[in-house]
């Protein structure tokens, strides 16, 4: 596959993903896999990538007044610790594949079936809100995706806030969980993810020109069905190709 392909793979999926209040991790990977790039090297570079587009996506959405620490820090305070975990475990290359495959199924699934935002919203149990946080922070630090293609679309159903508000929400919690997560797998293997610097800047102009106007707009329907159709190819090719 063409070298231009990975960058411009990268910047798409930043912008795309920054739109809405994600940090891209499920698209990196896709686009990682699309490029045949070994799995093991995917999730440490996933999560630095994460890392730097959530920075500019977090600022961009709290200057927006979109964001809610009320919301964020019970999600916080059990995800990190297990986001930790997540990348600090060894996981075997097969069932790294499955994991990448379902977690880009899933994403497919929540951009192909989106949620509607309700008119009511309630505030979640603070229980409720550590579970949470738990169990996505855990997944979060196995597959390198940072958790919010997770906590996005089940704090829409579960109505804790308006869109904005969980966009805000889960960008920070990526960030949060993506640092963990590496910080977790650096301790494991004694050795930082050799991330490109041009998929880093790409990266970084992607996510600040989405994350901008994803604060301010809503991401295009035909675009999301789009990038559903590239993540169902992508996790069929890490689930049935070796």
């Amino acid at each position: 596959m063409d070298s231009w392909l990975l960058p411009l793979g990268i910047f798409l999926i930043a912008f795309l993903y920054s739109s809405v209040g994600h940090a891209g991790a499920s698209g990196y990977i896709a686009v990682m896999a699309l490029c045949s790039i070994p799995a093991q090297e995917i999730r440490p570079v996933t999560l630095g990538l994460n890392i730097v587009v959530a920075i500019l996506g977090a600022w961009n959405f709290i200057r927006a007044g979109h964001f809610s620490f009320k919301l964020l820090w019970p999600l916080a305070v059990t995800s990190i610790p297990l986001a930790f975990l997540g990348g600090y475990l060894k996981v075997p290359n097969h069932l790294l594949h499955l994991l990448l495959g379902l977690v880009l199924w899933g994403s497919a699934l929540r951009f192909l079936f989106r949620p509607k935002e309700g008119a009511v919203f309630h505030d979640p149990k603070r229980s409720s809100l550590l579970m949470t946080g738990g169990v996505l922070g855990l997944l979060a630090g196995l597959t390198g995706t940072g958790g919010g293609i997770f906590l996005t679309p089940w704090m829409l159903w579960k109505k804790w806030a308006p869109t904005k508000t969980v966009a805000a929400v889960s960008v920070i919690f990526i960030l949060v969980n993506s640092i963990s997560g590496l910080g977790g797998y650096v301790l494991s293997t004694g050795s930082l993810p050799k991330v490109g610097w041009l998929l880093v800047i790409v990266a970084i102009a992607g996510g600040w020109v989405g994350s901008r106007w994803g604060s301010r707009h809503y991401s295009p329907l035909w675009i999301q069905r789009l990038l559903a159709v590239v993540l169902l190819i992508a996790g069929s090719k890490l689930i049935f190709i070796p």
